[in-house]
């Protein structure tokens, strides 16, 4: 079901006749001539399809894996693995289906490197200039004030077990990981971030093990607490809890720039985004389930939001030696530092193609001051914002809602029924359908359910406050 599509007329009876095309370093020199810098200078098409499995696993598999445990306790055991089985299907299903149409573009001698490219071209104009555009820009930018934010935690949580009385703030550590953001912010295209991407996969897969072998461990333990599975609440924190856990599963899984990552595949694409997603749900599989299910089995409806809170009694004294505590919050540290590089890269590439010029050499005087000037002051707006919003994770949920699951869920679907124009007597068509009017629910639904969450927690919010 969810391999490359055959785009056969004699199978399908959908795709049109593709015409003849020139050979691929015909098309590949001629798409040069036309690119802007963006494209240029920070798309580089020069990778391989692992290069790619790298890419896609930072931009999915991080931090936010540690939530799932939680979402479990909203969902029971049943719609928690239920749903987060069916969310990889969906979303390694749709992304593939992006992937098939990117491809199919680039047969036809017209490489779409862009998110907002594909929905110029299939939606028209005016839909990448005033929705997907901005809608991506705003999530990729959201992301990277996360980075810094969750770095900064994870330092603080180092920083207080050796000094548990020092008087460094969160804001301050929060500026330390902004200034390492800034560093990684001048690596020059998606491309050079290929080797930092495969050490941030090794460094997810080690963190997830790290927390499911912990939980397992506290769940055998002497400290085991009573573990109750039903689900809490009053019937309509039951109703409003279910939703938020769909939404907290369906943004773990998001993503949000396929296309970007699929154009730092160097032609012939063919296949390759497919051989890339499997790598990235072999990781996913691995972390994602392990920390999911040790979690919730050992906590059960106790588990906290974040999983690493529930190593720590009530009296706050750890479960589990202080060395176990350093290494699993260096290698969280460590780890979100490229995945922030990652979704710096849209932004990076619209500063680029606005005020670069491609005429000029990548790294002339033309090209480099704005380069380090645009970005240096984007990192930093960032990280500023990350310091005054410590609560931004419960609006980044609200931004899940509304943009990730549009981009990931619905898009997809949309291009690839407008692109290839499936009979609509087929079962491709209203699968497709039918995920696109789902998601559609699930983005308002979502919605609604975190401005109740960031409703409920306001009067806790506190500029540059240090939790």
């Amino acid at each position: 079901m969810m391999g490359t599509v055959d785009t056969s007329d004699s199978e399908k009876g959908f795709v049109m006749n593709q015409p003849t095309t020139p050979s691929m370093e015909m098309l590949d020199a001629e798409a040069n001539k036309e690119l802007d810098a963006g494209a240029k200078f920070v798309l580089k098409s020069k990778g391989s399809w692992l290069h790619c499995g790298y890419h896609l696993t930072t931009s999915i598999v991080g931090p936010v894996i540690l939530t799932l445990p939680y979402s479990f306790t909203l969902l029971g055991w049943v719609g928690g693995v239920l749903w987060l089985t069916l969310a990889a299907l969906t979303t390694f299903y749709s992304y593939n289906l992006l992937s098939v149409v990117l491809e199919h573009h680039a047969q036809l001698g017209h490489r779409q490197l862009r998110f907002r490219d594909m929905a110029r071209d299939i939606l028209g104009p005016g839909w990448a200039k005033y929705y997907v555009g901005p809608l991506q820009f705003l999530l990729c930018f959201g992301t990277v004030i996360g980075g810094p934010l969750v770095g900064g935690k994870s330092l603080k949580f180092i920083y207080q077990l050796y000094n548990p009385d020092g008087p460094m703030k969160l804001y301050q550590f929060i500026i330390i990981c902004g200034v390492v953001t800034l560093i990684l912010a001048q690596l020059p295209s998606f491309h050079s971030l290929r080797h930092l991407n495969l050490l941030s996969l090794i460094l997810s897969v080690t963190y997830a093990a790290c927390v499911t072998v912990g939980s397992i461990y506290i769940g055998h333990s002497k400290h085991a607490i009573p573990r109750h599975y039903s689900v809490k609440g009053s019937n309509a924190d039951q109703l409003f809890g279910v939703f938020n856990g769909i939404s907290i599963i369906a943004t773990a899984y998001a993503c949000g720039i396929i296309p970007e990552i699929q154009a730092t595949v160097a032609p012939p694409v063919k296949g390759k985004m497919l051989k890339g997603l499997c790598v990235c749900y072999s990781v996913i599989g691995a972390t994602f389930f392990g920390v999911a299910i040790s979690g919730y089995w050992a906590f059960g409806n106790k588990a906290s939001a974040t999983i690493l809170q529930n190593f720590f009694d009530q009296e706050n004294n750890p479960l589990l030696p202080k060395w176990f505590f350093l290494m699993t919050n260096i290698l969280i540290l460590v780890q979100v530092m490229p995945m922030t590089a990652v979704y710096l890269q849209p932004t990076n590439e619209i500063f680029e193609a606005t005020f670069g010029d491609p005429k000029f050499g990548q790294f002339s005087v033309r090209n480099v001051v704005p380069r380090v000037v645009l970005r240096s002051v984007s990192v930093a707006a960032a990280t500023v914002l990350a310091a005054m919003l410590p609560f931004f994770a419960d609006i980044m949920a609200l931004f899940g809602a509304f943009g990730f699951i549009p981009l990931d869920f619905i898009l997809p679907m949309v291009f690839f029924n407008l692109t290839f124009k499936p009979s609509k007597k087929s079962i491709m068509f209203w699968g497709n359908t039918l995920i696109a009017v789902a998601s559609s629910i699930l983005v308002v639904i979502g919605g609604i359910a975190s401005i109740r969450a960031i409703v409920l927690d306001a009067n806790t919010y506190h500029l540059f406050a240090d939790r």
